[in-house]
Formats: C-alpha cells, structure tokens, sequence
C-alpha cells in the first residue's frame, strides 16, 4: 500500500488533507510541531484528530523556541491584531508570519518519512494564504521539494492538494470527503489567540468564517459550540434547521 506522511497542525486544511490522503488510498502517519505557539490548543486538536482517523503513528515533535521573533503566535509581547473584516487587514506580510516555518516543518518531516520509508509528504499550504505567507506559494514547495530530494538523494514527493483553490471549495472538498472528515473538522482549530470557541477577528479566523460562508454550508466547530452552550447559533442561511 502506498504510504504518506500528513504534516498535521490540527488545523481546518491540514484535516481535509489527512483525510483527502486517506481517501487516495494513502496509508497515513502523521506528524505534529510543537513550537511554543500560541494556539498549542491545535496540537490537541490534532491528537483528537488523528484518534477520529484510527491512525496507527502520530509523532508529535517539540522544537522548543526556535521560532521566538516577532509574530505574536511566538512572542507574547506582540500584540495580536484584529480586525472586522478580512478588508481591513493591511496588505503584504502579515504580522503573524512565522519565518522559516515552513522551511522547517517540510525539511524535518522529510527526515522522519525517510526513516519511516515514506516518499510522500502531504502539507495543506494554500496560495489563498499567499498575500500574507509567502511559504504557501507552489514555487517555494516545488523548490524545496527539489532540495530535499537532493539531500537525500531520494525523490521525495510534497503533495499540496489545496494549494491552488479558494477556502470555499476547500471547505466543499471537505464535505465530499464525508461524515468522519467533517466531524474530524469540528475538532479543528483555527483561533490564532488559542481559545474556543472562536470569537476574535484574526486573520485566520476571518478567512475561515468567509470559506464556510461563500461554501454555504455551517462551520461544524461553530455548530459543536453552539452545542456545548458557548456560542449563540449565528443567524445566517448557513446554519437553518
């Protein structure tokens, strides 16, 4: 059987790729970081995540502080910014790059699918992502994909199967996947400040909101709030009876 390694934060795009990797036939592992981050609730996300898919290995790897700077997600002296709609956010680099993230990320995950015998990496980076994390663009994972192949003189493959679609069809590609895959996404966390349920405007947050929004279908992580008594059923088309 073919086999991957899924680099799994825990996140809304990571989970669609584990199970999009489990419905190409894929026998996964999966591998999660531990970077001081802020939101570290997304590593127990990902624990339940990967319990909801019977993996059989998860490696969940610290680094420690190697990525302390300047992105609040590291550095709690930065404050986080907010905003009302994704229209606010200034343009460019967003303040919550992480530089070298996922420089490291792919080039460790390529290290323990080389002695796990695997010769697939699946990442969820997506050019929607791109204005604001230039280590989503297709040119940066082509070309790494190219030097870690090199480095280990073994073709290493970096699959990235929502790269090049929008946050909506993301969201329906996860619908399509089916029951395990959304309940899987309920469990997802997004918030960059690390809560839930999710009530802030970050960036991340809002991008998330305008994919199950233009996809027309309700956010399940919402909907497990709603029934946990945390949040307010919102009053959109969306999430009618």
């Amino acid at each position: 059987m073919k086999k991957a390694l899924i680099v799994l934060s825990g996140g809304q795009d990571s989970t669609t790729c584990l199970f999009w990797a489990l419905n190409q036939g894929y026998e996964c592992s999966a591998i999660t970081f531990d970077y001081n981050q802020l939101h570290s609730i997304e590593i127990d996300s990902a624990r339940k995540i990967v319990d909801i898919a019977k993996l059989k290995n998860h490696k969940i790897l610290k680094l420690g502080s190697i990525f302390d700077g300047e992105s609040p997600l590291t550095n709690l002296t930065r404050e986080l910014q907010t905003h009302n709609s994704l229209e606010e956010f200034p343009r460019g680099l967003q303040p919550t790059f992480v530089p070298s993230r996922n420089i490291v990320f792919l080039s460790l995950a390529s290290n323990y699918a080389y002695s796990l015998g695997i010769d697939t990496i699946v990442t969820g980076v997506c050019e929607t992502d791109y204005a604001g994390y230039p280590d989503c663009r297709k040119e940066f994972i082509e070309s790494l994909e190219s030097s870690i192949s090199l480095g280990l003189d073994k073709k290493i493959k970096i699959l990235t199967p929502l790269i090049s679609i929008k946050k909506s069809d993301i969201v329906k590609l996860a619908w399509q996947l089916g029951p395990i895959c959304w309940n899987a996404l309920s469990f997802s966390h997004t918030s960059y400040d690390g809560k839930y349920p999710p009530t802030i405007g970050d960036h991340a947050n809002l991008l998330r909101a305008k994919g199950f929004l233009d996809a027309g279908l309700p956010d399940p992580l919402v909907l497990r709030a709603v029934k946990d008594g945390l949040m307010e059923k919102p009053k959109t088309k969306n999430y009618e009876d």
